[in-house]
């Protein structure tokens, strides 16, 4: 299947880069490309993509800001997308996870890095790994929001699918969690693609943004079971 993406950068030459090595691929269709947040909407708008590939930092409406309100009106079904920018910084990084991002590059990787980020993405796995995540969430607690909000889609899952959802959280993998509930790792995928289909988010990370702020999992305490 081919993977279609679009690309979002306000430098012109940015663009042409990265649409000359999607286009070397097989597999890889660029349908599009935006100079900032809002074209990328209304391009969205038109255009149907698997990934977009978006800047942070843009004039009129950044990347986050873009992915936010993307993520919001197409919830589970939409484009998944992929920030990249220039500057180094956990403060990106956790505004655009916390906005819906399956994923968070810089600009400077390799070719090869970019091109095997955008396949994982696609297929609805994301490129951050969960224990960054936890440490990134860890770390801007305090902008979570005024305090932890029970979500009704946790009341969704089942004893042991909340479990799972813990050790998620924790940084684990499907190995390690398999180890530790004592369950085939095939068994814990199942359970997982379930977790993410209760809560209507697209992948482990938008998972554990969840889990963070409904209070299932508090800032540097292993897990917390709810009731």
């Amino acid at each position: 299947m081919t993977v279609r993406v679009v690309i979002v950068d306000d430098q012109a030459l940015v663009r042409a880069g990265f649409r000359m090595v999607l286009d070397s691929q097989p597999d890889l269709e660029v349908v599009g490309e935006a100079i900032d947040g809002a074209d990328a909407l209304r391009l969205l708008a038109r255009v149907e993509a698997d990934v977009v590939v978006m800047d942070v930092r843009m004039p009129t409406m950044d990347g986050v800001e873009a992915t936010r309100r993307l993520c919001a009106d197409q919830p589970s079904d939409g484009p998944r997308v992929l920030v990249l920018t220039t500057f180094d910084t956990e403060a990106d990084a956790f505004a655009a996870l916390r906005a819906g991002a399956s994923g968070f590059l810089l600009k400077n990787v390799p070719p090869e890095e970019l091109l095997a980020a955008i396949r994982v993405v696609a297929q609805g796995d994301s490129v951050v790994a969960p224990s960054i995540t936890r440490r990134l969430l860890d770390r801007f607690a305090g902008q979570l929001g005024a305090g932890p909000t029970e979500d009704p889609r946790l009341a969704r899952l089942t004893e042991r699918e909340r479990e799972i959802l813990l050790l998620v959280a924790q940084g684990l993998a499907n190995a390690e969690i398999a180890t530790r509930v004592h369950v085939a790792e095939a068994t814990v995928k199942t359970h997982v693609g379930r977790i993410l289909a209760k809560l209507e988010v697209r992948d482990r990370v938008q998972a554990v943004v969840l889990a963070y702020e409904s209070g299932l999992v508090t800032p540097g305490a292993e897990n917390r079971r709810t009731t």
